[in-house]
């Protein structure tokens, strides 16, 4: 059956495998470096205790039938290893079908920790690496070309990931529409990156070309998606230098990695070596036909919430994260908030007391330091601190049990900070103050004044002592 596989595609579909197969590694290197402290047996939301209230149906996960940390670190390295293999064209080293349970093993994993790692985990790309992830058991390794209906289901994926981002942020927001939203992103986004100070600082005239440029690449480019060689390739070059640019001002963990391979894997690259790869057997044809009409019938949900007024960003329709639907800044704060946690070693509060600041790894604290690159490597616990600081609400099933754990010194706790101030003896008293943060000027940078100025707004945490808060 010529119609069913293409091989014009297999180097496309060459570098979206061994891309996915890296993001799926940094996936699993942020579980297995970071998991103790949050969800660990003793972290701030143990597993254990999630599982015990909610069922297996809601959310599938090996974790539902056995944890303990050891085995969910044997869990998350070995997919790590798994990961790795794959870059290294495991998947391309062994039978078809073969090279199919490997992609689905590290499928299984990752959704393993995925519905088991609650706030932590309720990120938008989570939903889309898996989804991914899912697609790819079916695209094939070398032994058959690219079968065009999962790559057709690639391109409606990506199609759902700019579409519906454009399309949340013209229903949203009004500086999407008058074209100013990026006079104030690249300064309250949740992580700017080590050049978001300088593009916040580009001339207001080339924010609105930014803003209009995102209007187009989401709203107008994937609907060419669609079209016909050589344009879908055009439309998905387009996309993928609009992730670049995403990629440079920010960090988004592999959000934009992810688009950028998805995009990768629509491309018919010019100049590519020609490679006539051998037709899918039967028993895959079938395969992918059933997989194909399963999706089908679950992009109903997503297809009706991109037409939807009360569209939703971010949403999962069923426990596998299979057929998602994505969106990202509706609305954008005006101001930066930040958190500062601080501790005193004194017991009794005076006039003098001397608080020390935590400092955290990616998130603003020091306005001396200039923000790093993190993404693709996400941090978990600093963007939480960003909901955090926009209300409360966010901050309420974890931040009380992160300050508790601040009090005891726990060194999984600590592992994710960049700072502590307190190396010998955890302080006796905790309190966290709410700032208004906002970039330097160039008057000011040039003064030794640093990236940050702040303002203080008031308290977010009064002065607790060890016992006073619980997980």
């Amino acid at each position: 059956m010529a119609w069913f596989t293409d091989s014009g595609y297999w180097l496309g579909r060459l570098l979206f495998q061994r891309g996915l197969a890296a993001l799926y590694l940094v996936g699993f290197l942020v579980a297995a470096n970071q998991f103790r402290a949050l969800i660990g047996e003793r972290g701030i939301l143990p597993v254990p205790r999630f599982t015990a209230r909610v069922p297996f149906g809601q959310a599938p996960s090996v974790f539902q039938l056995h944890y303990s940390d050891r085995f969910f670190a044997g869990c998350a390295w070995g997919g790590a290893a798994l990961a790795a293999a794959m870059i290294a064209g495991a998947g391309d080293a062994v039978p078809l079908w073969a090279s199919m349970v490997l992609w689905a093993v590290l499928w299984v994993l990752y959704l393993s920790i995925v519905n088991v790692g609650q706030t932590w985990y309720a990120f938008g790309w989570e939903s889309l690496l898996l989804e991914t992830g899912f697609l790819a058991v079916f695209l094939g390794n070398d032994e058959v070309a690219p079968p065009v209906l999962v790559l057709w289901l690639l391109r409606w994926l990506l199609f759902r990931v700019e579409f519906g981002a454009g399309l949340i942020k013209m229903r949203g927001d009004s500086c999407w529409r008058d074209l100013t939203c990026l006079y104030y992103h690249h300064e309250t986004q949740p992580m700017p990156g080590p050049l978001s100070w300088f593009f916040h600082r580009l001339p207001r005239p080339l924010h609105r070309v930014e803003t209009a440029a995102n209007h187009v690449a989401q709203l107008g480019l994937p609907v060419l998606l669609a079209t016909p060689q050589p344009v879908a390739t055009w439309a998905a070059v387009g996309i993928a230098v609009t992730q670049l640019w995403l990629v440079a001002s920010g960090n988004f963990a592999w959000l934009n990695w992810l688009t950028i391979l998805l995009a990768v894997s629509v491309m018919q690259l010019p100049g590519a070596p020609v490679r006539e790869l051998p037709g899918a057997p039967v028993w895959f044809t079938v395969v992918v036909c059933a997989v194909t009409a399963g999706v089908v019938v679950l992009s109903w949900w997503p297809a009706r919430n991109l037409v939807s007024k009360g569209q939703r960003m971010n949403a999962s329709f069923n426990s596998l994260h299979l057929v998602n639907t994505y969106g990202a800044f509706g609305s954008v704060t005006r101001v930066r908030q930040e958190i500062v946690v601080e501790g005193t070693s004194d017991a009794v509060l005076t006039a003098g007391t001397e608080w020390r600041e935590y400092e955290f790894k990616g998130k603003p604290t020091s306005l001396r330091r200039l923000p790093r690159q993190f993404a693709p490597y996400h941090l978990r616990l600093d963007w939480l601190m960003w909901f955090a600081a926009l209300s409360p609400a966010y901050g309420s099933r974890w931040f009380p049990g992160f300050a508790a754990k601040l009090l005891e010194g726990d060194r999984d706790v600590l592992k994710l900070l960049a700072h502590n101030p307190f190396p010998d003896v955890p302080p006796a008293q905790l309190r966290a103050r709410l700032y208004h943060y906002s970039f330097t000027d160039f008057e000011e940078l040039r003064s030794g004044a640093g990236w940050w100025k702040r303002t203080l707004i008031g308290d977010y945490l009064r002065p607790v002592r060890r016992g006073d808060l619980r997980p």
